[in-house]
């Protein structure tokens, strides 16, 4: 049931802090009027760089509708973005300015000295920062009382700029462009900022090295691409900017929540694991059938029920009257795990992140999985026989990012067209004799051999209805080094739970890129690699006999 709006609420106010090093911070303040003279309130802070009145109004409702139920809401512009003072340099100072804004929004007239703080994506990350910088200044993250950061990166290098050892090219190309433009407007370059706008509509992505698109390159000043193409490997740069590692003992509760089809979903997880594992406080966790910016029920595949469209600002009202409205600290509070299951399209309760051991499903084929709909199959037994499927890269008609975490637009499409595709192998069970679940970590083991020493395994893992629609679920990328030797390949997916319906089949694609989400694979570093420099590539995925390759399944029984 939706929480129900209790309180008049002010007109939005605007009022300036000083950062411990002098620098002004500008926020909004959304006030509740008070029912009577003494009441006073909780606060709720996001601290983002888009400018404050956008409020992260794209996924969650507008401040005013949390102030309506009985929280201040302040909206603060993070260092050097919107109207506040400094310089701004990516994360570089969310958590020092983030401790400061916790304590000054804890001191607000008509608080009651709790502060909980929510948003998505960068929204989130700077929640993290914030509590880090606390508790490494006093041990404590107090005031701070309750957390909710959605869609965020952790370790930031592994669970949002790299996948599978491959730079994320047209997702990081366009934040990075937006971020440079929002700072060549405020330094008030006009050529730059038209130019990169211009960029969003031009996607930069065929110049000689795709990677480093000369908009972006040629303008080190503005944004923090060129910081991160160059750094390609995890170490001092991404553990600076990150707060993967700097919350063990963490005292505050936190609500984590993700979507299934969300590129930052990895760092949700990683977040969720290590605060289980090493916070003092309850963590809940819900992944809901969403993008990182459509938290519909709407997406390309069509409309996947009611209970898909978010719920997620009362979840939020749920969580925080739980924790910042005066109830005792040390109350128990039952942590809950809560995950939308696909093609069931419903909610589930798990005790925990599920894990369930693997059911295997191997691969059969006669040679033609590419060219032959039903040629290449999934099975419970594997041949005796040696058989193989070779997989053709051609640079001049790369496989499509088709849906998915990594497309705009992404989530659940139909993919029947990319998957009659010549360069995609398919291998599909037999339509389920009863419905199937699945809830955890699927994986692939392949044996396989290349003519090249490095390529790319794009793996998607998907429903086939009977009608011949092909819904996307999950998906796998790595980049494979010392690929001329054949060796069992290991890949694993993106976390998924779904229910295959009765008469409905899944499906294995196999494909050696998905452009434009990653450059295709020279066998150079992404940051060095020339587009001219693209090799045709053939990978020959091998099964039964001694190359049992399958896919490992995570189906449940409940």
């Amino acid at each position: 049931m939706a929480s129900e709006a209790r309180y008049d609420v002010r007109a939005v106010e605007t009022i300036s802090m000083l950062a411990r090093d002098g620098v002004s911070l500008d926020a909004d303040i959304y006030r509740p009027e008070q029912n009577h003279p003494d009441e006073t309130f909780p606060v709720l802070l996001m601290r983002q760089p888009y400018g404050r009145r956008i409020a992260s109004t794209v996924v969650f409702a507008h401040p005013r509708w949390f102030a309506a139920r009985g929280y201040i809401v302040v909206i603060q512009d993070i260092r050097g973005r919107g109207t506040s003072g400094g310089t701004y340099t990516l994360f570089a100072n969310d958590a020092a300015d983030g401790a400061d804004a916790v304590r000054w929004a804890a001191e607000l007239p008509g608080g009651n000295g709790k502060v909980g703080m929510y948003g998505f994506s960068y929204q989130g990350v700077s929640q993290l920062l914030a509590a880090s910088a606390l508790m490494a200044e006093t041990g404590s993250a107090r005031p701070l009382h309750a957390l909710a950061p959605a869609m965020i990166g952790y370790g930031i290098h592994d669970d949002w700029v790299y996948e599978g050892g491959a730079f994320y090219l047209a997702p990081n190309i366009g934040w990075g462009i937006q971020m440079a433009a929002e700072e060549a407007r405020l330094a008030g370059d006009e050529e730059a900022y038209i130019a990169l706008r211009q960029g969003l509509s031009a996607f930069p992505l065929g110049g000689a090295v795709p990677c480093k698109p000369e908009l972006l390159m040629d303008r080190p000043e503005y944004g923090h691409y060129v910081d991160w193409v160059s750094q390609p490997a995890p170490g001092e740069y991404w553990d600076r900017i990150s707060p993967a590692g700097k919350l063990d003992g963490l005292d505050v509760p936190v609500l984590h929540v993700g979507g299934w089809y969300d590129l930052m979903l990895p760092g949700t997880l990683a977040a969720y694991r290590d605060l289980m594992a090493n916070a003092a406080a309850p963590q809940s966790l819900m992944i809901g059938p969403w993008t990182h910016m459509n938290w519909t029920g709407w997406q390309p595949a069509g409309h996947a029920g009611a209970a898909a469209e978010s719920r997620i600002d009362d979840a939020l009202i749920a969580w925080f009257d739980r924790w910042l409205k005066d109830q005792s600290d040390d109350d128990p509070e039952e942590p809950f795990v809560r995950l939308f299951e696909l093609g069931g399209d419903s909610w589930r309760d798990f005790d925990g992140f599920p894990d369930p051991a693997p059911t295997p499903f191997y691969l059969s084929g006669t040679g033609r999985a590419a060219l032959v709909p039903g040629s290449g199959q999934l099975v419970e037994r594997s041949a005796e026989d040696l058989s193989a499927d070779p997989v053709v890269l051609d640079p001049w008609r790369p496989t499509p990012t088709t849906g998915g975490h990594a497309d705009d637009p992404g989530g659940r499409v139909d993919r029947s067209e990319t998957d009659a595709r010549s360069d995609v192998a398919t291998f599909t069970t037999a339509p389920v004799a009863q419905d199937m679940k699945l809830a955890g970590t699927p994986r692939v083991v392949m044996h396989c051999r290349s003519d090249h020493e490095s390529f790319d395994l794009s793996l998607v893992l998907s429903e086939v209805m009977p009608d011949g629609h092909v819904i996307n679920l999950t998906e796998g990328f790595r980049r494979v080094e010392a690929g001329a030797v054949t060796t069992p390949i290991e890949v694993e997916f993106r976390p998924v739970v779904a229910r295959l319906l009765e008469g409905h089949a899944l499906r294995l694609s196999i494909a050696l890129a998905s452009f434009p989400a990653h450059a295709l694979n020279t066998g150079a570093a992404d940051r060095e690699a020339r587009l001219m420099d693209a090799p045709i590539t053939t990978v020959t995925v091998l099964h039964g006999g001694a190359a049992p390759s399958c896919v490992l399944l995570p189906v449940t029984r409940d």
